[in-house]
C-alpha cells in the first residue's frame, strides 16, 4: 500500500533533493502529521467520553475539572503538536529548528499554565468554600487567582527563555532585587494580603459570626483581600484591618457550644433563715425548667452593705447571643415572680437612721 502511495506522488513529484530533503520525506512528513493529528484527536475523545461516563457514577466533581481541561485543548495545539512532530522526518536548517521548537515550546508551555490554573482554581474552592454559592470564597479565589498567574506566568516565560539557550541567572537575580524593593514599598499592603488568605484558610472566624476584637464587638460581614468589615452591636460598619485580626486576640462567639450565665442578687437582710436557705433550690428549678439548660451552682457567698448576696451560674447550649438572652430574661422573670409568692424581698440600697431616745 505505502509503495503503491510512493510510486503515485513519485509520478507527479521529480524525486529530485530539494533543500537537502526529497520528495520521499516530504511524503513522509505529511502522511505522519495526518497520523499524529489523526489519533490524538481520538485520544482526546475517547478519554472524555470515558471520564463523562466515570462521571455519571462519581459523587466528586474532580473528574468534571478533568474534562474541562482535556476540552480546553484546542484543533491549534494538536495542529502545533502534529506538526512538530511529523517535521521530525525532514532535514531543516538549526536557526529553523531553533524557531520549530521554540513554537512547540511556548504552547505547551501556555496549555499546561492553564491546566494548572483550573486544577488549582478547583483545590482553592474546595479548601475555602462552605458550598457550592459560597460567594465570600468565590471572590477570594479570583483575587487569588491573580497572584497564581503570575506566578504560573513567571515560571513559565523562565522556562521558555532558559530552553532557547538565555542566561537567566542574571534575570533572576535582577528580579529577586527588585521583587525585595517592591515588598518593602508594599509590606503594609502585602501584610493585609497574606493575612486574609491565613484568615480564610485558617477559619478562625467567618462571614457572619459573632467576634470582639479588643474593646470592639460585632458581627463579620465581609472579608476583603485588604481589611475586613464588621457590624457592631450599634449599627456603626467597623472596618478593621486583616494584619490587625491576624496579630491580636480574637473572641468569637459563634463557636461558643454553650453559653455561661453569671449574675447575682441580693436579698434584704430581714430574710428569715429558712428562706435563705430555700433560695438556692428555688434558682436551680427554675433554670432547670428552661430548655437547653444546665444548672451549675448557686450559692449565698457575701454579706453586702445592704444585702444578702447570692450568686448563680448556669448554661444554655446554643450559639446564638440572642437565645441565650432569651433565656436569661425568662429566668429572671420566674425568679422574680417566684420570690414575691414566697414573700422574699429583694435589697437595694438603703439607708437606716437611729435617733436616740432623750433621757
Amino acid at each position: 500500500m505505502f509503495e503503491k502511495v510512493r510510486n503515485f506522488f513519485e509520478g507527479l513529484i521529480p524525486f529530485y533533493d530539494s533543500l537537502g530533503n526529497s520528495s520521499k520525506d516530504y511524503v513522509l512528513t505529511v502522511a505522519a502529521f495526518l497520523v499524529i493529528l489523526l489519533c490524538l484527536k481520538l485520544i482526546q475523545k475517547s478519554v472524555i467520553g470515558r471520564l463523562k461516563q466515570l462521571a455519571k457514577r462519581t459523587k466528586t466533581d474532580f473528574d468534571d475539572v478533568l474534562v474541562d481541561i482535556l476540552k480546553g485543548l484546542k484543533p491549534p495545539f494538536y495542529f502545533i503538536v502534529s506538526l512538530y512532530f511529523s517535521l521530525r522526518f525532514l532535514s531543516l536548517s538549526g536557526t529553523l529548528n531553533k524557531i520549530i521548537d521554540a513554537v512547540f515550546l511556548v504552547v505547551v508551555v501556555y496549555e499546561i499554565i492553564q491546566a494548572l490554573k483550573k486544577l488549582v482554581k478547583y483545590l482553592a474552592f474546595k479548601a475555602l468554600a462552605k458550598g457550592d454559592n459560597d460567594t465570600q470564597a468565590i471572590s477570594t479565589v479570583k483575587t487569588l487567582n491573580v497572584f497564581i498567574q503570575i506566578i504560573l506566568w513567571s515560571v513559565g516565560l523562565l522556562l521558555i527563555l532558559s530552553n532557547l539557550g538565555v542566561n537567566i541567572t542574571s534575570l533572576i537575580a535582577g528580579l529577586g532585587i527588585g521583587g525585595i524593593a517592591i515588598a518593602f514599598a508594599l509590606q503594609n499592603i502585602l501584610g493585609d494580603v497574606f493575612s486574609s488568605f491565613a484568615i480564610l484558610i485558617d477559619k478562625p472566624f467567618q462571614v457572619g459570626d459573632f467576634i470582639k476584637i479588643g474593646d470592639d464587638m460585632g458581627v463579620v460581614e465581609k472579608i476583603g483581600i485588604k481589611t475586613s468589615r464588621l457590624r457592631t452591636l450599634n449599627g456603626q460598619l467597623l472596618v478593621v484591618s486583616n494584619q490587625e485580626l491576624t496579630s491580636t486576640r480574637v473572641e468569637n462567639f459563634q463557636q461558643m457550644k454553650k453559653r455561661r450565665g453569671l449574675f447575682t442578687l441580693g436579698v434584704i437582710y430581714e430574710t428569715e433563715v429558712d428562706k435563705l436557705r430555700a433560695i438556692p433550690s428555688i434558682i436551680k428549678e427554675i433554670v432547670n425548667a428552661q430548655e437547653k439548660t444546665d444548672f451549675d451552682r448557686c450559692n449565698f457567698i457575701t454579706f453586702g452593705d445592704f444585702s444578702l448576696n447570692f450568686e448563680t451560674s448556669f448554661y444554655v447550649e446554643t450559639d446564638s447571643y440572642n437565645d441565650f438572652l432569651d433565656t436569661f430574661e425568662r429566668i429572671n422573670l420566674e425568679i422574680f415572680s417566684a420570690f414575691k409568692e414566697k414573700g422574699i424581698e429583694f435589697a437595694y440600697p438603703t439607708h437606716l437612721e437611729y435617733q436616740k431616745k432623750a433621757e
